[in-house]
């Protein structure tokens, strides 16, 4: 056997009991992600999957995957996904709901509802999150961004009220 050949790590089949701690993967405040395929647990080397929980009446930062594209199934509760020109438009989804984010693609979730969101999220090739500033951070004008954060503050009021 050549040495080439040996250090090439053999991939079978592999079943994965539960998930591994959050802290093994990249994250977004206000979501949990925990990893249940990845490079280091099974050597996928083009897509990653896990379980996200979005808190309740929580919004995360703007952000994008990269290269990533991503996608993700519904299992509990309710999720929305502000994106495109400053975060103007908007998709909510629920329970049984599937959901695809294109790579590159900057936008926020949050979870202006008071249970907690549960997906199974797939992305590849792998997780990558970054974090981007916050219009309100750049010099830029923030009228839009303050009318966001209104409808964000009223969703969570109209659900914490009614």
């Amino acid at each position: 056997m050549s040495e080439s050949t040996k250090s090439k790590k053999v991939l079978v089949p592999l079943v994965k009991h539960g998930a591994q701690p959050a802290s093994e993967t990249a994250q977004t405040p206000g979501m949990t992600r925990v990893p249940g395929i990845d490079n280091n647990i099974a050597g996928a080397s083009k897509i990653w999957m896990g379980l996200a929980t979005q808190h309740p009446n929580e919004i995360g930062p703007p952000h994008s995957h990269g290269e990533a594209e991503t996608a993700a199934y519904v299992l509990e509760g309710r999720h929305k996904v502000w994106f495109g020109k400053d975060f103007q438009e908007s998709i909510e989804v629920g329970p049984g709901d599937f959901i695809f984010i294109p790579a590159h693609t900057p936008h926020i979730e949050g979870n202006p509802f008071d249970e907690p969101c549960t997906v199974v999220l797939s992305r590849g090739p792998d997780n990558i999150v970054i974090n981007l500033p916050d219009a309100a951070s750049q010099d830029q004008d923030t009228e839009e961004s303050d009318e966001i954060a209104a409808e964000i503050a009223n969703h969570m009021e109209e659900n914490n009220h009614g």
